[in-house]
C-alpha cells in the first residue's frame, strides 16, 4: 500500500495531461508485465513489431498513438482491479478509454472504490463494492486517474486509461515493445519522473526501433 500511495502522491501535471512520476525499476515490474519479445520480421497480415527504450529512471509509462484517425478493435478481454487485504490490484493498471472495466471486491469487509480525474479532479465514480461484489465503469477521457477507498484510506492506486491498444510500463531497463502495429505514422508519448517525452515514429514493417531520450 506505501508503494501505491507513492505512486499516486508523484503524479503530476505537464503540458496538458497528467503523468507519474518516477518510482524504482523493482515498481514498475511489479506494475505491469514484461513487454512481448520483438519479431525479427513483419508479421504474415503486414504488421510489424515497435521495439523501445526508455533512457530514463524509475516508472515508465508508454503509449504508442497514430497520428491521424484510426479505428482498433474491441480489447480481447476487461481489464479488471481488485481488492484483497485491504490492497488494490494492481497498483497500475492500463485501460482503453471507451471500453469497459472490471473493479472487484473480493476481501473479507466492505470497500468503496473513488475515482477522480487526475488532471481535472472532477470525480468519475463513487461506489461501494460489498465482499464479492464489482462495478464496471468506462472511461470516456484519456489520461490518469487516482483511486482510493474512502473506508480505508491508506488504500490507493493508479489508473491510466488511451485510446490506443498500445499501451505498456517499460521493464526495469526501460525496454518496451508493442506488437502488431500497422504500417504508417505514429507518435509514442511516455510519462516519466514528472515528464512527458514524445517521438514521432515511421513504422513501415519488420521492427521498428526506437530510443526515448
Amino acid at each position: 500500500m506505501r508503494q501505491a500511495a507513492a505512486l499516486i502522491a508523484s503524479i503530476a501535471l505537464a503540458a496538458g495531461c497528467s503523468k507519474p512520476a518516477g518510482r524504482s525499476a523493482d515498481a514498475g515490474r511489479d506494475a505491469a508485465t514484461a513487454p512481448p519479445p520483438a519479431s525479427a520480421s513483419a508479421a504474415p497480415d503486414g504488421t510489424t513489431t515497435v521495439v523501445g527504450k526508455v533512457h530514463a529512471s524509475g516508472l515508465a509509462v508508454v503509449a504508442l498513438e497514430p497520428k491521424g484517425p484510426r479505428a482498433f478493435p474491441a480489447q480481447p478481454e476487461k481489464p479488471v482491479m481488485d481488492q484483497v487485504g485491504l490492497t488494490f490490484g494492481p497498483e497500475l493498471l492500463l485501460v482503453r478509454t471507451g471500453e469497459p472495466v472490471e473493479f472487484r471486491n473480493n476481501d473479507d469487509t466492505l470497500h468503496n472504490v473513488n475515482v477522480k480525474d487526475e488532471q481535472t479532479r472532477e470525480q468519475s465514480f463513487n461506489v461501494a463494492i460489498p465482499t464479492g461484489g464489482t462495478y464496471e465503469y468506462t472511461f470516456k477521457r484519456d489520461g490518469f486517474y487516482r483511486v482510493g477507498c474512502d473506508i480505508h484510506p491508506a488504500m490507493a492506486a493508479s489508473i491510466f486509461a488511451a485510446s490506443t491498444p498500445y499501451t505498456a510500463v517499460a521493464d526495469g531497463e526501460g525496454g518496451f515493445a508493442f506488437a502488431g502495429v500497422p504500417p504508417g505514422a505514429w507518435t509514442v508519448t511516455v510519462y516519466t519522473g514528472g515528464r512527458r517525452l514524445q517521438k514521432d515514429v515511421d513504422v513501415t514493417g519488420g521492427v521498428t526501433e526506437i530510443d526515448i531520450e
